[in-house]
């Protein structure tokens, strides 16, 4: 298993599967709620080799991948001996909001790859057939239509599995209640004469076609529902786990089903999906009420702060509401003004890989644009603008711009489509085709990602990533008594290489930080500043040191060695240690880890490098531990030649 070792190292460092309450995913992340949340290790798991970063919100504690989480996800499932989805032992004390938002993500992401599948589909029928290219009545159109919207019709179905791992019971149970809500022939009852009507005169009012022992049932239509079959699910987990309490284990198999069945689906047609469907109405109409405020407003607040949103994971309560929306409605204004942003941020990432002057970061903005145009945009959040801050501000006043323009053109999406650029074909109308919404929608998002462009070109520009890194050992200093920069010693004897020549994508990219990587001749690690050990790995292969000039220092020896568990590493210091210049941090036995097939070369990377503007590394190829190996400074400071120490 390609992930199994990053599966194993994440459960190690949140815990232990024992500390798992449940885990899903998403696009990007691993969505873990835990029992404890002080026993996970989160410093370490953000320093591991494939995790991003790790975001605690929601209830939930996030640990972000990448595109490749679905075989992550794959591994920890399997690893963990957990069941996809479900729930592994008591659910921890939450409050209300917390409880929402882990509820519905967990119900609503293992369907959304197919929800966005199925709807792209349907997006791209509509869009053929409003260019003339599919005619309606084909039989291509109507196995193509049958694709499309196959998920999205029978959805109580797939809810009902869903629903019911959340909330521990049993997910064909589930399944089955769903399947019975969109049942055929209970919705060809709905025709000829109804026996009486009940609530006459009353928004409520609804004839009666069938009783169910005597008692008058509501029918509603429920395929593409959300709601009732939610409820449903949850009413019956309770039922089926306390009829698991009293029914002899001997036929516990067939009985259980057998008696949970019979009291939720017809208690579900009596109360659940008739109070559950005038919710959603009631909800539905309630989020329209307050768009038709200010469709301006809305679309400039919710669009502005949508990845603020995304990044703490709290937009999955408007998610759900607006899934509600297109199974009540037929439409739903909440994902369209949320259309932006992601056209807002790659024309952030677009001005800062056209501008910036380090090839590692214009190597990282690259991918990062490709995975925006598509509508994933972790990767430009995490690995370009947030980390230089004004690029991520301005892509979120981009995206404000654009959710405004969204709301005054009045654009609405009417089906779960794709991401990014393959989600347009959701704002087609299937009743009246091509309109000028989407038109709108179109000029709205091209606004956004020139704003995105060129507020960033003109305002959003990092003095760290302005200049390239000077390699040049022969640049003069013009004065060598300023403080203001700063000499790091190379902590190894050994050979230099480009921080760029490793395997390892997270320290060659740039992404941690600038730096310099030496394969060591020799098995010990001394510090190569003044400061304290802010960061001492429990395998012993890592070490972070702040200098006393504030210089954030990351060393780590070897790649992947975080699997040897501190095999063959000794430290002789611990984290919050006071060291100096030259001082043994850690010894470890070069060839023992090279016979168990790991490399030993080792990063040494500045995590704070964005606040330093020049660079200059010797020009050596084989440097002593103590030797001067980088000189550091910032704005308006000095520069400091390698060679002679700063005084």
């Amino acid at each position: 298993m390609k992930y199994e070792q990053l599966a194993r190292n994440i459960l190690r460092l949140v815990g232990g599967k024992e500390n798992v309450i449940s885990v899903v995913h998403c696009i990007t992340r691993l969505r873990f709620q835990l029992k404890d949340e002080t026993k996970a290790d989160t410093e370490a798991l953000k320093n591991l080799d494939g995790v991003v970063t790790v975001i605690k919100s929601g209830g939930q504690y996030q640990v972000v991948i990448g595109n490749h989480v679905p075989d992550v996800y794959k591994a920890v499932i399997s690893i963990g001996g957990f069941q996809s989805s479900q729930s592994v032992q008591d659910e921890k004390k939450q409050n209300m909001f917390n409880r929402f938002i882990d509820v519905v993500s967990g119900i609503f992401t293992p369907t959304l790859g197919v929800l966005a599948a199925t709807g792209m589909i349907k997006g791209f029928v509509a869009l053929f057939v409003s260019l003339g290219w599919l005619n309606s009545s084909s039989g291509t159109y109507h196995i193509l239509y049958a694709i499309g919207d196959s998920l999205f019709y029978f959805f109580p179905i797939f809810l009902g599995y869903t629903a019911s791992q959340k909330f521990g019971g049993t997910p064909f149970i589930g399944m089955a209640v769903g399947a019975a809500l969109v049942y055929p022939a209970l919705a060809n009852l709905t025709s000829g004469k109804a026996l009486y009507t009940l609530f006459s005169g009353t928004v409520f009012e609804s004839p009666v076609y069938i009783t169910f022992l005597g008692i008058p049932v509501i029918l509603m239509t429920y395929s593409s529902s959300v709601i009732p079959i939610i409820l449903a699910a949850y009413f019956g987990a309770k039922v089926e786990n306390g009829l698991k309490k009293i029914i002899p284990d001997v036929v516990k198999t067939f009985l259980v089903p057998f008696s949970t069945l019979l009291v939720v689906v017809p208690l579900t047609f009596l109360v659940i999906g008739p109070i559950a469907t005038w919710a959603g109405k009631l909800l539905g109409q309630g989020t329209v009420a307050i768009y038709h405020l200010s469709p301006l407003v809305a679309g400039l607040l919710l669009a502005g702060f949508w990845q603020v949103f995304v990044i703490f994971g709290l937009h999955w309560g408007l998610v759900s509401i607006a899934i509600n929306n297109l199974s009540v409605l037929g439409e739903d204004s909440i994902l369209a003004l949320a259309f932006a942003p992601s056209f807002a941020q790659i024309g952030a990432v677009l001005a800062v890989m056209v501008t910036t002057k380090q090839q590692k970061l214009k190597t990282l903005s690259i991918p990062a644009f490709i995975s925006g145009v598509f509508g994933v945009t972790e990767p430009a959040i995490y690995g370009v603008t947030l980390p230089l801050k004004k690029p991520f501000i301005i892509s979120c006043i981009a995206a404000a711009v654009g959710g405004a323009l969204i709301g005054i053109f009045g654009a609405k999406i009417y089906m779960i489509g794709g991401l990014g650029i393959f989600g347009i074909p959701s704002f087609i109308d299937p009743k009246h085709g091509i309109t000028f919404s989407l038109w709108g929608t179109i000029i709205a998002i091209t606004v956004a990602f020139l704003l995105g462009f060129i507020l960033t070109l003109l305002f959003g520009r990092n003095k760290a990533t302005d200049h390239a890194p000077s390699r040049q050992a022969t640049d003069q200093a013009t004065d060598h008594n300023t403080p203001s920069g700063e000499m790091i010693a190379s902590p190894l004897t050994g050979e230099i290489k480009a921080l760029s020549t490793i395997e390892d994508a997270a320290f060659s990219s740039g992404a941690i930080g600038q730096g310099v990587a030496i394969e060591p001749t020799e098995g010990r690690l001394v510090s190569p500043v003044s400061g304290t050990v802010t960061a001492l790995f429990p395998t012993k292969h890592a070490i972070g040191i702040t200098s006393d000039e504030g210089t954030e220092i990351l060393i780590h020896i070897g790649m992947n060695t975080v699997q040897l568990e501190g095999k063959w590493f000794t430290a002789h210091v611990t984290e919050g240690t006071r060291v100096e210049k030259g001082d043994l941090l850690i010894e470890f036995n070069i060839k023992e880890i090279q016979a168990a097939g790991f490399e030993t070369v080792t990063p040494v990377v500045i995590t704070n490098s964005a606040e330093y503007t020049d660079w200059r590394i010797t020009d050596k190829k084989h440097i002593q531990a103590g030797e001067p190996i980088l000189a550091l400074h910032k704005t308006n400071q000095q520069h400091i030649q390698i060679g002679e120490p700063s005084r």
